[in-house]
């Protein structure tokens, strides 16, 4: 049985303020998943965009940035 077609029999044997109940979960549960894959690709962008900084000579020293503080 496709899964669609489970989840709607289930749904179909639920009382009208059970299904309502089921649709504030899943709309609970779509919002969870994309906040994740949100996460995901903002950290995946921040890897890619960093990717190989970390072998490039720094631009300034420690003392640059002691002289600019104090």
């Amino acid at each position: 049985m496709v899964m669609n077609q489970k989840i709607q029999n289930y749904i179909e044997k639920l009382p009208p303020s059970y299904q309502e109940e089921v649709v504030d979960f899943l709309e609970f549960l779509l919002a969870k998943s994309e906040r994740q894959e949100e996460r995901e690709w903002s950290k995946m962008s921040l890897a890619s965009a960093m990717r190989g900084m970390e072998d490039e000579p720094s631009e300034y020293t420690l003392e640059d940035l002691k002289v600019v503080y104090q």
